[in-house]
Formats: structure tokens, C-alpha cells, sequence
């Protein structure tokens, strides 16, 4: 293996340094990359779009988004086990919303990305 020389970066090895030890574990990135692919499915964002409007039943969602109610129970799991929506019971029903005000701020700094 060959030596380079610092002639070919701009930061210093102090600068290399520093970044090396503030940037987070792989383990954390990989967990970062994996909330990501969560909102790379077009009907996982209209329900979090939906749900970022009001708390709904699995019915009330799937007759809004046209979708049957078993594509939709599979995308709110997938949302619920990545802690974007939480759920609460009431009776017989399932009612679903964001998990916190991170998931709406997600959505808006997305959105404004796009609109730039």
C-alpha cells in the first residue's frame, strides 16, 4: 500500500480526525438508512400524510386511499414497527396516528426539498 500525501485533501489530519470520531456507528447508520427506505413507498406516505391530518381506524384509511383494508393493515405494520404511527384500541377497532411530531417534521423538510 502506498502512502498519499496530504497535497491531495483539503482537511487537515486533524480535520479527518475529528470528522472520523463525530461521525455515529455503522450500526446507528444502518438503522438510519432502514427509516429511510420506510418512506421510499408512495402508500406508506399518503398514509402518513393522511394520518398526519387526523387519528383513523384501518377502514377509514384504506377507503380514503383506495386501498383494501389487508394492503393497508400491512403498510401501517411496517409504519407501527418502524415507530412512525402508533395505535390505540377502542373497542374492536384500531385506531392509528403519527407517533410524534418528528414524523410530521420529517414529512414537511421532505416536502419542502422537493419544492425548492
Amino acid at each position: 500500500m502506498t502512502e498519499t500525501t496530504n497535497e491531495y485533501f483539503a482537511l487537515s489530519k486533524e480535520d479527518l480526525s475529528r470528522l472520523k470520531s463525530e461521525t455515529p456507528p455503522d450500526e446507528k447508520l444502518y438503522d438510519l438508512a432502514e427509516l429511510y427506505k420506510v418512506f421510499g413507498d408512495t402508500t406508506r406516505i399518503r398514509i402518513l400524510y393522511a394520518l398526519s391530518e387526523a387519528e383513523m381506524c384501518v377502514g377509514d384509511v384504506a377507503q380514503l386511499l383506495g386501498l383494501t383494508q389487508t394492503a393497508c393493515s400491512h403498510q401501517l405494520r411496517v409504519l407501527k414497527n418502524n415507530k412512525l404511527v402508533r395505535c390505540r384500541r377502542d373497542g374492536k377497532a384500531m385506531f392509528y396516528s403519527l407517533d410524534d411530531d418528528h414524523v410530521r417534521s420529517i414529512l414537511a423538510l421532505g416536502m419542502e426539498h422537493i419544492m425548492e
